[in-house]
């Protein structure tokens, strides 16, 4: 079957020096986290938002349209917690916080924008597909 094996080489990074390589299909790989965090609902969704640059708890909620107080509280803190996200609180009147993505958020956003506008650009054939899959079942 063609295709890229994602499933750990000897050039991949190691875990903890242990000479095990990071596996994203393995259970108790961490990379499955970051990856959860990553590509969830509100994880891309946030990293899309703050590609575009530094941004406040209040901006990010309202560019990202539909995300509650406390889900985009916990998702920052998990991006936050990966080093995808920098938080910078300012000792001002009222405090300040600021987001905005860190070296590796970028290069990881860049890569999640590029599936975002695939996904996009083909909705047109996804639209029509569900139609046939909910025609056939009577939906």
């Amino acid at each position: 079957m063609g295709g890229t094996d994602i499933g750990g080489t000897e050039a991949d990074s190691t875990r903890d020096g242990s000479g095990v390589p990071f596996n994203v299909f393995s259970r108790n790989c961490p990379s499955r986290g970051t990856l959860e965090h990553v590509t969830g609902r509100w994880g891309s969704l946030t990293l899309g938002a703050l590609y575009g640059g530094s941004l406040r708890f209040n901006e990010l909620r309202r560019r990202i349209d539909g995300v509650s107080e406390k889900m985009l509280s916990q998702t920052l803190h998990a991006l936050e917690r990966d080093g995808l996200v920098h938080r910078e609180a300012r000792p001002t009147n009222p405090p300040r916080v600021d987001y905005e993505l860190t070296a590796l958020g970028r290069e990881v956003t860049g890569q999640l924008l590029g599936l975002i506008h695939l996904v996009q650009g083909r909705m047109p054939e996804v639209l029509d597909a569900r139609g046939r899959y909910d025609g056939a079942r009577g939906a």
